[in-house]
């Protein structure tokens, strides 16, 4: 699993704790009972955090699925900031 993947299932851990290690690659919107719009802006706070990037509003729609959040890591290409969310370095 690349680096990228693997700090972003660190940020999906924090928001989602209750989520299994297997099943957070596959979580989107509609499969993560307790991924509402506040569940959306901490993760955009998290992923900004640990990625370096800022997310725009116009890319919201992009923070509905694992996969969608990785292309979109992907194609900003800034993705070797941090190594995890700042609770989760304690």
């Amino acid at each position: 699993m690349s680096d990228l993947r693997q700090r972003l299932k660190a940020c999906f851990c924090t928001i989602f704790p209750d989520l299994r290690d297997e099943e957070i690659p596959l979580a989107t919107l509609k499969s993560v009972d307790g991924w509402d719009s506040l569940a959306t802006v901490t993760l955009i706070a998290v992923v900004e955090e640990t990625f370096g990037v800022q997310v725009s509003p116009d890319d919201l729609e992009q923070f509905t699925s694992f996969e969608l959040v990785v292309e979109y890591l992907q194609q900003r290409g800034n993705h070797s900031v941090c190594s995890a969310p700042s609770e989760l370095r304690r």
